[in-house]
């Protein structure tokens, strides 16, 4: 394949996924501001944190509104990484790959970006907002489904997947830096009202409260839920199912091309050092260092994955 298709496949997956996890951010954004109305400048103030956008954000703004927020993130032209810019990219990268996706995937893809488009033509008031959003994860969800349902589980499916599970992992183990670590940062708000509510929103936010809620019952820990988004290969958003995954797809592109390379050799290390953490050590060395150094790990990972395989050819 050549490296210019595999960057395609794998950045109109890693787009899809960013537009995603903005979308549920701001979901989470938003019921703490529902709830919590006192904390609500924070809490968005942290959304933008978790993105990476609060500097571009009060360039232009001087307060964390919550119109203003949400408008930055989802469509404003000045916030290169808004939810709409990432669909928009998402689609040119499918055309770029047009012959190597199913019928099914490309439409799906399209009819995303239409859409999205027409649903962020205008600034979405806030009443609309939860649907707005349901309608990001929709569509993103729809395109994953077309991607299983019709795709061969060839090369173009192991790129496509590793652009998902990157992008994937780096988003939960940034929420849980930003929204624990920036927002509490404190040791005597451990154990705390807020303390808690920080962690249920990171379950929000990862999609996971309901699965936490059946193997955990109405335990509510930082201890638990930090194991459960970090080391539960069984939770789908979680950094070790993530990795995992990277793992199993890079194998398959070794044994389809018949070669071994660095990226190769990085992702099993990185999965040796989740596989052999528990999380009393993750607390014990730090979380906020854990996620530093797990966030930089996937960054080079990620970096070798685009030199390996010559994305720039």
């Amino acid at each position: 394949m050549l490296g210019k298709t595999a960057a395609g496949l794998y950045w109109m997956f890693r787009y899809l996924e960013r537009a995603e996890n903005t979308a549920r951010l701001i979901e989470g954004g938003f019921r703490i501001a529902l709830t919590r109305p006192d904390s609500a400048d924070d809490e968005w103030a942290g959304v933008l944190d978790s993105i990476g956008a609060r500097s571009p954000y009060l360039a232009r703004h001087e307060t964390f509104e919550q119109g203003q927020v949400v408008n930055f993130l989802l469509r404003d032209p000045a916030n290169p990484t808004n939810v709409l810019a990432e669909i928009k990219l998402a689609r040119d990268n499918a055309r770029l790959v047009r012959t190597a996706l199913s019928r099914e995937v490309w439409e799906a893809v399209n009819d995303c970006w239409m859409q999205l488009n027409a649903a962020l033509s205008r600034p979405v008031p806030l009443r609309d907002l939860p649907e707005v959003l349901g309608l990001i994860r929709q569509q993103s969800a729809l395109v994953r489904g077309a991607l299983h349902g019709t795709m061969l589980r060839n090369d173009i499916f192991n790129f496509a997947r590793l652009g998902t599970f990157l992008e994937r992992a780096d988003y939960t183990a940034r929420i849980i830096d930003v929204k624990y670590y920036v927002l509490l940062p404190t040791v005597a708000q451990v154990g705390s009202q807020d303390d808690n509510m920080q962690w249920e929103h990171i379950l929000r936010a990862t999609g996971g409260q309901a699965s936490f809620k059946w193997l955990h019952g109405g335990e509510v820990s930082a201890r638990a839920i930090a194991d459960f988004l970090i080391l539960d290969g069984r939770m789908p958003r979680s950094i070790a199912f993530c990795v995992g995954k990277m793992q199993s797809n890079l194998n398959y592109l070794a044994r389809e091309y018949d070669l071994r390379k660095p990226c190769h050799d990085m992702a099993d290390a990185l999965l040796g050092r989740l596989s052999s953490a528990t999380i009393d050590t993750v607390f014990e060395h730090g979380l906020h260092d854990f996620n530093l150094d797990f966030v930089s790990r996937l960054s080079a990972l990620g970096a070798q994955i685009e030199t390996d395989y010559r994305f720039d050819r």
